[in-house]
């Protein structure tokens, strides 16, 4: 079982650092967890397809989690034959009608598939890479999920939970997979709740958001954890192993970073990580 990181910053763009994206490898399947921006391009850079991922989990609807959709699922499609599995997507509501306002016969790149799928020149293309004719649209299953059980392969099991964030705003969940191989949890960037406790209780791999270390305006904390909190939730939950993301620009200082894994590891006393972008952690459980 292997994590890929392809994203583990926040809104602010870095060198190092810019939104989020994570993939999940377990028994021959690539699971997304959200698709923050450049994800494809970043796939690229890692030697992996976007025809590898057949289900994408979006913890919430803010663009650090979400802006690279369109472009990750057109490239599936257009580099795909046609007669592969629908991508499944899921997460908190509106992700359906997010979906559907982009892709969908009224969505915003409806006119580019639609000439993709029309144009003789696209299609010849299409052919020439093994693809069927006649060409089909984007094939997506999107739904709107909440706590429980909400998807299962042969190889995973996921669970959601309802976790604090921004709402009313935003719903936001964080998503468990129970493999063979071990468990792992992602949070999203969410606050400490009784809802992510329980969740992450038992779990290998705890991915938390780690946007600040020491104090913090206490508005943006109630949001978001920071080191200290991720150690706690890590240290209660049993984990073997702490993965620390969503880093500020603060963390492209190493000062930063050290700080950060003491304050974890004054109640967490397992791995913690800051894994660098473009990078891939391998979890044994």
């Amino acid at each position: 079982m292997r994590l890929h990181v392809l994203g583990n910053g926040c809104p602010q763009p870095t060198p190092e650092f810019y939104g989020s994206a994570f993939i999940l490898e377990v028994g021959g399947e690539a699971v997304m967890i959200d698709c923050g921006p450049a994800t494809t391009y970043k796939m690229t850079r890692m030697g992996l397809k976007p025809g590898q991922v057949g289900h994408l989990f979006l913890t919430h609807h803010h663009f650090d989690h979400n802006a690279d959709f369109p472009c990750f699922t057109l490239t599936r499609w257009d580099f795909s034959k046609g007669t592969e599995p629908p991508l499944k997507v899921y997460g908190p509501p509106p992700t359906g009608a997010f979906v559907e306002r982009l892709l969908g016969r009224q969505g915003a790149f409806f006119p580019d598939w639609q000439a993709r799928v029309k144009h003789p020149a696209s299609q010849k293309l299409h052919k020439g890479r093994g693809g069927r004719m006649p060409r089909p649209a984007p094939a997506i299953e999107a739904r709107d999920v909440g706590p429980g059980k909400i998807a299962e392969s042969d190889a995973w099991t996921a669970t959601a939970a309802r976790v604090h964030h921004i709402e009313p705003w935003l719903e936001s969940l964080a998503y468990r997979f129970d493999t063979a191989e071990g468990s792992i949890l992602f949070a999203g960037d969410c606050a400490d709740c009784p809802e992510l406790r329980a969740l992450a209780q038992g779990a290998d791999t705890l991915v938390l958001a780690c946007a600040y270390v020491g104090d913090y305006d206490p508005v943006v904390a109630d949001v978001i954890t920071g080191a200290a909190e991720a150690g706690e939730i890590a240290h209660e939950a049993g984990a073997r192993r702490l993965i620390l993301s969503h880093f500020s620009p603060a963390f492209c200082r190493p000062s930063t970073r050290e700080k950060a894994l003491a304050e974890a590891a004054q109640s967490f006393t397992g791995d913690t990580l800051l894994p660098n972008e473009l990078t891939t952690v391998e979890l044994m459980a």
